[in-house]
């Protein structure tokens, strides 16, 4: 056999073992025709429970004569209630939080205000000047009283010292530590891939917070045009939704259900599930995604918005490495007229996933979607906002590894206002960012070409 035909040989295998990888996401075209079929509308809960169909109704034509033609209205939110079993919301408020600072900001003033109970769950919780001013003020929190909980994931939090964690306990903090890496548990992959990336934090189960922002002094420096690998110089772009009103309990429960899931101790004595209160009027519904569910709801979430969207398709993601059934989301919407704009990292502390998601990138352009790349931050937001009411915040990256094997969360929002508010924050977003154009694009040179392909090859494990 020549050299050319086992080179082909090879990775015509690697193919096929990365097809097999990927076939446990599920059919969303097949979900959403099974959806369509039915003839319920979505729900709505409020302060008191499950509206009557009628309100429900009156809610959604109101929303729909404000946002114009869509069909998310209808298509996605039936799908996801019934993948779920968790209702739409209504008299929630959200506020977006742009960046580290103004993060940090709105969940320092949270948690000092706390009563009852502090839930945190992240992926990262470094011993920085940040860290450690969260830290302290958790346990300031536990000295007044307030029950604090705390899940943190094992290798997010890898260089944190455990001494950091033991005085956190110390000071009565209730502590978990997600699928500790154990070297005698190494034949258990799924203990070792399957990873905690959600970012949560509820406070006496009336506000919660969800987005990308990771507990880090990375996210709060200042803006440089250093690489991201030059350290915390660099500064970091992210998104985070502060929520207040009925549909923080839905955060509440996925804490809740992660801690059992973890076997943490018993949280009892604390009032997790207090009386809801009207705060706003958007309709917002969580969606928490899980290895081994094979409705992988993030996944759903975001390709059956694309498919539904009739105007504009907006997303901003920091790790982008699009499967099968994505590109032909992607594509699709963009072929049937829908203007599909992409803000996506010009720099990464992961070059491998950025050569990947570049891979897709002729097939994108060809169908006329938009390419952007931001090129003077660190792009870690992982948000969308379709058809000027549909908005989601969240952990959720657009790659294998959110959609197979990490726990991961987002906020889904309907509403012009905030919708408008996520546009503007999009655009914003376009403007620091260069455009990708086709005939430059098609000027790479071909050893570019072949890192993307080789990278590209490896986009299960990216």
């Amino acid at each position: 056999m020549s050299r050319s035909r086992v080179v082909v040989f090879l990775l015509s295998l690697c193919i096929l073992f990365l097809a097999g990888c990927t076939a446990t996401l599920p059919d969303v075209s097949r979900l959403m025709e099974e959806s369509s079929e039915s003839v319920e509308s979505p729900e709505i809960a409020g302060v008191r429970g499950r509206l009557p169909r009628r309100a429900s109704d009156r809610i959604l034509t109101r929303l729909e004569r404000q946002a114009g033609p869509t069909d998310l209205l209808q298509a996605n939110i039936v799908l996801m209630q019934s993948l779920s079993g968790h209702s739409l919301t209504t008299g929630n408020r959200a506020t977006l939080l742009v960046d580290g600072p103004a993060t940090y900001a709105a969940m320092s003033k949270a948690i000092a205000a706390a009563r009852d109970h502090i839930n945190l769950e992240t992926f990262v919780f470094d011993d920085d000047d940040v860290g450690r001013r969260f830290a302290e003020l958790l346990l300031q929190k536990q000295a007044e009283g307030v029950q604090v909980n705390l899940i943190y994931d094992s290798v997010g939090c890898k260089n944190t010292p455990a001494a950091f964690f033991g005085k956190l306990r110390a000071g009565g903090v209730k502590t978990l530590e997600f699928n500790p890496i154990n070297p005698l548990q190494a034949r258990r992959r799924d203990l070792i891939t399957h990873r905690d990336h959600r970012k949560v934090v509820v406070i006496d189960g009336r506000t919660a917070f969800t987005g990308g922002v990771n507990i880090s002094s990375v996210f709060s420096a200042s803006p440089s045009r250093a690489r991201p690998n030059d350290g915390e110089t660099f500064g970091w772009r992210d998104t985070h939704v502060m929520i207040e009103g009925p549909a923080v309990a839905q955060f509440q429960e996925l804490f809740l259900r992660t801690w059992r899931a973890q076997k943490g101790p018993p949280l009892t004595g604390r009032d997790y599930f207090p009386a809801a209160r009207s705060e706003g009027k958007e309709l917002i519904t969580a969606v928490g995604s899980t290895p081994g569910d094979s409705k992988r709801l993030t996944y759903v979430m975001y390709v059956s918005a694309i498919k539904s969207a009739r105007r504009f398709v907006h997303l901003t993601n920091a790790y982008f490495v699009p499967d099968e059934q994505m590109m032909e989301a992607l594509t699709g919407a963009a072929r049937r007229g829908v203007d599909v704009t992409l803000v996506l990292p010009g720099v990464s502390d992961s070059e491998p996933a950025l050569l990947s998601g570049r891979s897709h990138y002729e097939d994108l352009l060809e169908a006329g979607v938009k390419l952007y790349e931001r090129g003077d931050r660190m792009l870690h937001a992982k948000t969308a906002v379709i058809d000027g009411v549909w908005s989601t915040v969240g952990s959720t990256n657009f790659d294998l590894w959110s959609f197979l094997r990490n726990n991961e969360i987002n906020a889904v929002i309907l509403g012009v206002d905030f919708a408008n508010q996520m546009e503007d924050l999009f655009q914003r977003d376009v403007a620091a960012s260069k455009a990708i154009t086709p005939k430059e694009w098609a000027e790479r040179p071909l050893w570019v070409r072949l890192k993307e392909l080789i990278a590209r090859l490896a986009s299960h494990w990216l």
